[in-house]
């Protein structure tokens, strides 16, 4: 297929998190706002005049002072944001918000927060306490700590605007770009995309790291280009997989995977799509940001949510996404030393392989997945076993 126009504009701003975006957003008088989590709502961190920035460490090397703080027996992607915060990587946000969701974020935000990483008078962290469980009662008790714990300061300190019209329009925005990427993304159900994985990651990280209102021209641009690519007359891949785990943040890891000749149909992983980039339904009787954490806990997939119905709900969607998607495997990834990826990745590998039937590669894996040739042995093994099944289906159906 012919190269997209500004594929490699998308990925020169993800060679950093200090791109060029962020510097003239901050020219443009605008807030940065940083955030790891799915839990911290992001469309109330782009209220008014704020920007909100998914934090990451791409090009990561070592991690010896973060270790140093948090040993080497905690996840990688929380030493690797604690590493950048103390190379001044992270010097230009206003504030941080965090969330309860594991010991590990925890402590690297209470580090960033107490060594005053970011030499900013006005910088200050905040932390926000999340429920376990969707009812009506915890859905009241996320408005309450989002107001609380993020809008408030963000009003008291910097003036922000936190009005309900404020944030119908922080929402109104927020759609706008997650109707961009839900269409680029539906075209992947095709038997021959017009997009690689690769290139649709590529997309979806630069609206979560880049102000979204100076990509809006070039992702709109880049959708009505991918409608009229013309993919080559045969697929280039050898099979079609659902990734699903943990963070996936850096771009090597689906580089990695495709250069084996799989290609990734859907992306149920953190800092992906599903979920992420659905739009937000709002009526105009409920209170509106009561209305906004319900959709975040509802779509949340994390496995920090322990209950029965949560556990069901995430095999569901990624046999779900398996059949919408006519893909013949899953590759199930998460981060070395991630607790609630590691106890959900060993439980969920065996139910969609046992119970639903599904050809499932589980992997753990470093946060920086370049150099990795043993990881990708294994996803070459794994894109063989794929077709040797496939020949084998064909066979029994002759």
């Amino acid at each position: 297929m012919k190269d997209l126009k500004h594929l490699i504009y998308f990925e020169k701003l993800l060679e950093n998190t200090h791109n060029e975006l962020i510097r003239q957003a901050k020219k443009d008088g605008k807030l940065m706002i940083g955030y790891t989590c799915y839990h911290m709502p992001e469309v109330v961190l782009n209220v008014d005049n704020c920007v909100s920035v998914r934090m990451r460490a791409p090009n990561t090397g070592a991690m010896d002072i973060a270790s140093y703080y948090m040993s080497n027996y905690t996840c990688e992607f929380c030493r690797a944001i604690l590493e950048r915060a103390f190379e001044g990587g992270f010097n230009f946000l206003d504030a941080f918000c965090a969330v309860d969701a594991c010991a590990m974020m925890n402590r690297m935000a209470e580090n960033l927060e107490l060594l005053k990483l970011v030499p900013n008078d006005k910088f200050f962290v905040t932390h926000a306490d999340i429920p376990y469980k969707v009812e009506n009662y915890s859905v009241e008790h996320h408005a309450v700590q989002i107001r609380k714990r993020v809008l408030e300061p963000l009003h008291s300190v910097y003036g922000v605007d936190i009005s309900d019209e404020a944030l119908r329009d922080a929402v109104r925005r927020h759609n706008e770009v997650c109707r961009i990427i839900g269409e680029i993304g539906e075209m992947r159900k095709l038997e021959n995309p017009p997009i690689t994985g690769y290139e649709f990651h590529v997309l979806t990280m630069a609206t979560y790291c880049c102000p979204k209102y100076l990509i809006l021209d070039k992702l709109k641009e880049t959708l009505e280009e991918i409608k009229t690519r013309r993919p080559d007359d045969k697929p280039w891949y050898r099979s079609r997989v659902v990734l699903v785990g943990s963070e996936v943040d850096d771009l090597t890891l689906t580089k990695l995977i495709e250069d084996c000749g799989v290609m990734i149909v859907a992306d149920r992983y953190c800092f992906g799509s599903i979920p992420g980039r659905e739009v937000i339904e709002l009526n105009d009787t409920e209170d509106v940001l009561t209305q906004i954490c319900r959709h975040y806990l509802q779509t949340s997939e994390c496995p920090r949510f322990m209950s029965n119905d949560k556990v069901q709900q995430r095999f569901k969607t990624v046999d779900r996404l398996v059949k919408d998607y006519n893909a013949e495997g899953i590759i199930y990834e998460q981060i070395k030393f991630c607790d609630f990826w590691g106890f959900e990745r060993a439980l969920a590998s065996h139910v969609l392989s046992k119970d639903f039937g599904h050809n499932v590669l589980s992997i753990d894996r470093p946060y920086v997945s370049r150099s990795s040739g043993q990881l990708r042995t294994r996803i070459q093994a794994f894109v063989e076993s794929l077709e040797i099944k496939r020949i084998q289906k064909e066979g029994e159906g002759a």
